[in-house]
C-alpha cells in the first residue's frame, strides 16, 4: 500500500502548533442577546464586539416583516435564483440596494465571501492583474487567487506603491479592489485618490463596504457616495446585509451589464440557493430604518467621538480610526488575550484580534460601537480600561 501523510493528521499538527503558540481560535456559544448585552456561559456581559453599528439586529420592524413574508411565502427560496428561488422579495430589495447606492443594478448573494469571489472569478481570467491593498480582507484576496489572476499587493494606503503596481504591467487588463473601511484597523481607504489613479491607468475600481455601509454618507449610502464617488467612478461595489443593516448576506452594485454579466458567469451566484424570502424582506425593513432614521449613524458617531477622547484622556494606543471600529493595540497575542479576559471579569466582551488575521506584533483589542450603546456603556468601557493592571501596555 503507497503510504502518504495523513491529511487529518497534518490538519490536527497545525492546530496544535497555534495552541502552542497562542493562537487558537475557540467557539464560544452565546446563550442570549438583548440588544447590546450577552449572556455566555451563565454571564451577563455588555458586548463591544458587535457589527451590528446602527442596533437594528433585534430591531422590531425587522422581526415583524421577517414573520410576515415567512408566513406568506415560508423560510426557504428552494433553488438558486435562475430556477425558481428569485421572489419579489429579493427583485424589490436589489432594486432598493440600487437605488441607495446610486446604481443602475443591484445582484444579492448570500455572503459577501461569495459576492467577492463570484465577481472575480467572472471579471479576470488568467493573466489579467489584480491590485489589492495588503490589509485588503481575505475573501478579496482568495477571490484573485482562485481566479487565477496575478496578485499585486501594495502597502496599506498607500496609492504611490499602488500606481507604480500598475505602471509596472503594460497593457494587461487590471483590476484594482481594496476595502472601503478597513475591518481591523477601523480606518477608510483614499478612495478618491485611488479612483483617479485607477482612470488614468484604464484600470477598474472596485470597492468593498462591508464596513461602510449604513454608517456612513448623509443617507448611509456608505464610504463610496461619502467620498462623492458615483458608478462610473467606482465601478464596482460590494457591500454586506449582516453589520450595520443587522440581517445576513451581500450584494453587487453597477452598471446593467455588470450585473447581466454575473448572473451568466458568477458561479457563487448561479450554483447556490437563494437567500431566505423572508430574510430579504427583513433586509428591505433595515435598508428603510437605514435611509429614515439618522439619529443613528449621528448617535454612533457621538459615540465614537466620546470613547476617542477618553481613550486619549487615559494614553490608550488607538489606532487613528474615525468609525465604529476602535483598535487598541497591544502587541503580542498573549497581552491581547489577557486584556480581553481582564475586561470579561468586569463584565465586558471584546475580542482579542491576533495573527494571522492581523499582522506579527500588532495584535489587539477590535472595539467596536453601535448606536443601541448608551454614552454611560462607553463611560464604563473607559473605566474598566482604566483598571487593567499596570502591567499591560493599556
Amino acid at each position: 500500500m503507497t503510504q502518504r501523510p495523513d491529511l487529518l493528521a497534518r490538519l490536527a499538527l497545525h492546530a496544535q502548533q497555534r495552541a502552542q503558540a497562542g493562537l487558537r481560535r475557540q467557539l464560544h456559544t452565546i446563550d442570549r442577546v438583548d440588544g447590546v448585552w450577552l449572556e455566555r456561559d451563565g454571564r451577563r456581559l455588555l458586548s463591544f464586539c458587535s457589527n451590528d453599528y446602527l442596533g437594528l439586529a433585534q430591531h422590531p420592524s425587522l422581526i415583524a416583516a421577517l414573520k410576515r413574508a415567512a408566513d406568506d411565502d415560508g423560510v426557504g427560496s428552494g433553488s438558486a435564483h435562475l430556477i425558481s428561488g428569485h421572489r419579489l422579495a429579493h427583485a424589490a430589495l436589489e432594486e432598493a440596494l440600487a437605488e441607495w447606492t446610486g446604481r443602475e443594478r443591484a445582484l444579492l448573494f448570500s455572503t459577501g465571501y461569495m459576492a467577492n469571489l463570484g465577481v472575480m472569478q467572472a471579471l479576470l481570467e488568467r493573466g489579467d492583474v489584480c491590485v489589492q491593498d495588503k490589509l485588503n480582507h481575505a475573501c478579496l484576496l482568495d477571490g484573485a487567487q482562485l481566479a487565477g489572476a496575478d496578485l499585486k499587493r501594495y502597502p496599506h494606503a498607500d496609492v504611490d506603491a499602488a500606481a507604480r503596481q500598475l505602471a509596472n504591467r503594460g497593457d494587461a487588463p487590471v483590476l484594482l479592489a481594496t476595502d472601503g473601511v478597513f475591518s481591523m484597523d477601523g480606518d477608510i481607504a483614499p478612495l478618491r485618490e485611488l479612483a483617479a489613479l485607477c482612470q488614468r491607468e484604464g484600470a477598474t475600481f472596485m470597492v468593498d463596504d462591508a464596513h461602510g455601509l449604513g454608517v456612513l454618507g448623509a443617507r448611509g449610502e456608505g464610504c463610496v457616495a461619502d467620498a462623492g464617488l458615483d458608478q462610473n467612478e467606482v465601478p464596482v461595489l460590494m457591500a454586506t446585509l449582516g453589520k450595520a443593516l443587522g440581517c445576513s448576506g451581500a450584494f453587487v452594485a453597477g452598471s446593467a451589464a455588470l450585473i447581466d454579466g454575473l448572473v451568466q458567469a458568477a458561479r457563487t451566484y448561479i450554483y447556490t440557493t437563494a437567500m431566505p424570502p423572508a430574510l430579504a424582506a427583513a433586509t428591505l425593513a433595515a435598508v428603510r430604518l437605514a435611509q429614515s432614521e439618522t439619529w443613528r449613524r449621528e448617535r454612533l458617531h457621538t459615540l465614537i467621538a466620546r470613547f476617542r477622547q477618553g481613550a486619549g484622556q487615559l494614553g490608550l494606543p488607538l489606532m487613528p480610526s474615525p468609525t465604529a471600529i476602535q483598535p487598541l493595540l497591544l502587541g503580542e497575542a498573549q497581552t491581547a488575550l489577557e486584556v480581553a479576559r481582564t475586561l470579561e471579569d468586569q463584565g465586558f466582551l471584546v475580542t482579542a484580534i491576533r495573527p494571522p488575521t492581523v499582522p506579527q506584533g500588532k495584535a489587539r483589542l477590535r472595539i467596536t460601537l453601535s448606536a443601541a450603546h448608551t454614552e454611560t456603556d462607553v463611560d464604563r468601557l473607559l473605566e474598566a480600561l482604566s483598571r487593567v493592571p499596570a502591567g499591560h501596555p493599556v
